[in-house]
């Protein structure tokens, strides 16, 4: 509408028509790009957490069994076993797992792998995560 006249000039309908058109389909791919982008990203981020948490599972897991299996035996090489399984444990159970976005998270993340690797090689066991992973995935009950 012209709001000089008040009357419609129909040129002005037909030129802008385009413009309007392309502005409307805009907004719409925004919005549902925007929509779309959200659903990856929480596919993505639970799909990584999963993964994740299945991770640090693992190494509390094998933490607590090997603690288990060793606090009965007195000599130095399995109290040092027994020591360095605890580090781990205790190293797990502070770290910041409600906090994603926590400063320092990928060097605690490193630094429970690296104290993973130095107990499975104090062990003489494989130190792969994924190993024992694929194995458990194998068993049925």
């Amino acid at each position: 509408m012209n709001s000089e006249t008040g009357s419609e000039d129909p040129f002005d309908c037909i030129f802008m028509a385009d413009n309007r058109y392309h502005c409307e389909a805009y907004k719409e791919g925004l919005a549902e790009g925007t929509r779309q982008g959200l659903l990856e990203g929480m596919s993505h981020g639970r799909m990584h957490g999963a993964r994740f948490s299945t991770e640090m599972s693992f190494y509390y897991g094998f933490a607590c069994a090997w603690k288990c299996l060793l606090q009965n035996n007195t000599d130095a090489k399995s109290r040092k076993r027994l020591r360095t399984l605890e580090a781990l444990a205790v190293h797990i159970q502070a770290f910041p797992h409600n906090d994603p976005q926590h400063a320092t998270l990928q060097q605690e993340v490193e630094k429970v792998r690296a104290k993973f690797r130095q107990v499975c090689s104090m062990m003489n066991v494989p130190a792969d995560f994924r190993e024992y992973v694929t194995v458990a995935a194998g068993v049925s009950f």
